[in-house]
């Protein structure tokens, strides 16, 4: 059984919507199952940057700690929802430590791969996968060999500052651009090609084509259907175990407005559940 963490942290995003990431973990909590839901209680402030380049670093620490520990008696797969894109770093480091080989397909209009030296906004949720491969400040990074980049995926990536495109071109991670999610198999061909035994699936909605989601705070055209990502997620999972997966970023207007998306988030959420 999926189990679900909500994790409403803000602390991470560069938007100047980043508070509105709070009312998106709470709507899409709303219509989880309650038994198999727990919502953590972010602390509100935002937290020194504690000498290094990582804006609001102490409290991204702290939620760190309480996603670890949130996590910690669970060896089923979690589904986290989030709040931004930094919130997948505890999680991911939970899951491979359970499955060494595993993928990370990171779906996302942006790839989320500067360090603190390179970002142009000093948030974290901008260089988490960067972290994930271990580059970055050790203060949030998995240890360097955790997660090569020949096991990481971006898909529906289309936004690069021109650091990130030239680390990820050094490093010869795979992309699979939005319109090739039309053929469902692409995706779980390119995880295949990783050589993974498993998988870990993040979804930031800014993946999605903006006329598919209205609370997207960093919308990007040509991204991808709602229909299509569903499908390749689903055959994804029928090649490899699915072994945790996070949806983040979601930004509405106002708490009212979620219900407008409801319907397309849950069923992201049943695809990764």
């Amino acid at each position: 059984m999926t189990r679900y963490l909500v994790v409403p942290q803000w602390q991470g995003s560069p938007s100047t919507r980043a508070m509105q990431l709070i009312d998106g973990a709470h709507a899409i909590a709303g219509d989880l199952p309650r038994s198999a839901t727990t919502i953590l209680d972010v602390p509100i402030e935002a937290g020194e940057s504690l000498g290094t380049g990582i804006r609001r670093l102490s409290t991204l620490q702290r939620v760190r700690a309480q996603v670890e520990e949130a996590l910690s008696s669970h060896d089923e797969p979690v589904l986290t929802i989030g709040g931004d894109c930094g919130v997948a770093l505890g999680p991911i480091a939970h899951a491979v430590a359970r499955h060494p080989d595993l993928a990370v397909v990171w779906i996302d209009a942006h790839p989320d791969f500067n360090t603190p030296e390179t970002s142009p906004s000093g948030a974290f949720a901008g260089m988490v996968l960067r972290a994930i491969v271990g580059d970055g400040d050790p203060a949030l990074v998995l240890d360097e060999g955790a997660v090569a980049p020949g096991r990481v995926v971006l898909v529906a990536t289309r936004s690069y500052d021109d650091a990130e495109l030239e680390a990820i071109e050094e490093r010869g991670i795979r992309i699979v651009p939005a319109d090739a999610l039309g053929e469902a198999k692409a995706l779980a061909e390119a995880v295949a090609a990783t050589g993974a035994d498993s998988v870990y699936i993040h979804v930031d909605v800014d993946a999605l084509d903006p006329a598919e989601l209205a609370g997207n705070a960093h919308p990007e055209p040509f991204g991808v259907r709602a229909a299509d990502l569903t499908a390749a997620i689903a055959a994804v999972r029928d090649a490899v175990p699915l072994v945790g997966a996070t949806l983040a970023g979601y930004s509405p207007a106002s708490p009212d407005a979620a219900t407008d998306d409801l319907g397309t988030l849950l069923r992201i959420v049943g695809a990764l559940a």
